[in-house]
């Protein structure tokens, strides 16, 4: 049996990336175009997909990685859809529906942070791992925790960026966060060191660069804290702007083991190999849609011949 063919939708607030292939290196074709309103976007994304399809054969199944906050329960009336987004006009728009209606293909979705942990689980730097946690710190931070070989989701997909952290002492920025202030992501998301230091995060230098990586990883550390002691991750990947900032990993490495205080004393998390970037950059994202229209694939071969529309949403 040949592989399936499959298509990649990473659905973002500022741009959509769209892909045909079977993995980031067997990439066959790919758009890039800025995020429009919700009809006209999906409808440009679809018409790729027809035209793949048209010129190199039929896909299998697509997946999309989008940024949320997403229904994401099986059978819910609004499984595909958005909750309130602050993106204006997407607000209730349906991702999922339009595109396996339009094609015919059975349909995975998941948010962009699930996504790209399930692409750095496949093919990147928590390859080989079946627990781990992917962390994006860009303008906000969120997070995808994989136990088990699942992506964790219930009543909604993890919100990991609006942990509650202590303030660094002598720390009074307010926060950023519009719903919580000074949450994980409101003290050290990018738009929060946006804000802090009245310039972006990869433009400071001199000391404001050393004392905003001083701040950086203490923050960073102490949301880490959390996330070890309730997910036990064999590894921690990190990705998005914020962590591209030269020197921080030495720092939240040191700083993350003072947080931890000896408990449990596991010298894993102290190792190396604990807290690391992200390996696959950029296509991080669109991965981890390819590995969900994989299991869409793999869904819609197990379902019983008759049963099911032919183009369904998997989660």
């Amino acid at each position: 049996m040949s592989a399936p063919r499959l298509g990649s939708i990473e659905s973002g607030g500022t741009k959509f990336v769209c892909l045909v292939g079977s993995a980031p290196d067997r990439i066959e074709a790919e758009i890039r175009f800025p995020t429009g309103e919700p009809g006209p976007t999906l409808a440009r994304a679809i018409d790729f997909f027809r035209k793949a399809a048209a010129e190199t054969g039929p896909l299998d199944a697509i997946g999309i990685a989008s940024f949320g906050p997403l229904e994401l329960r099986p059978g819910h009336a609004k499984f595909g859809r958005l909750a309130a987004t602050p993106k204006p006009g997407w607000s209730g728009a349906d991702i999922a529906g339009p595109v396996a209606a339009a094609l015919n293909v059975p349909v995975g979705i998941d948010t962009d942070v699930n996504g790209a942990a399930l692409g750095e689980g496949r093919w990147g730097a928590a390859r080989g791992l079946d627990t781990y946690v992917y962390l994006t710190v860009g303008t906000g931070i969120g997070g995808g925790a994989v136990i088990g070989g699942e992506v964790v989701r219930g009543l909604v997909h993890t919100e990991m960026g609006h942990l509650a952290v202590p303030r660094v002492a002598g720390d009074a920025f307010p926060g950023s966060c519009p719903f919580h202030g000074d949450c994980w992501e409101g003290l050290a998301g990018g738009e929060a060191m946006h804000a802090r230091w009245g310039t972006p995060a990869e433009e400071l230098t001199g000391d404001a660069l050393r004392e905003a990586l001083r701040l950086e990883a203490a923050y960073l550390a102490a949301g880490l804290r959390n996330i070890v002691y309730t997910t036990a991750p064999q590894r921690i990947v990190i990705g998005g702007g914020v962590a591209e900032l030269p020197g921080l990993f030495p720092l939240l490495s040191a700083e993350l083991t003072s947080a931890l205080a000896g408990y449990p004393g596991l010298a894993e998390h102290s190792a190396g190999d604990f807290v690391v970037p992200a390996r696959l950059g950029r296509l991080a994202g669109p991965a981890g849609g390819l590995v969900l229209a994989a299991r869409a694939a793999a869904a819609a071969r197990r379902r019983p011949s008759g049963t099911g529309p032919s183009g369904g949403r998997d989660a």
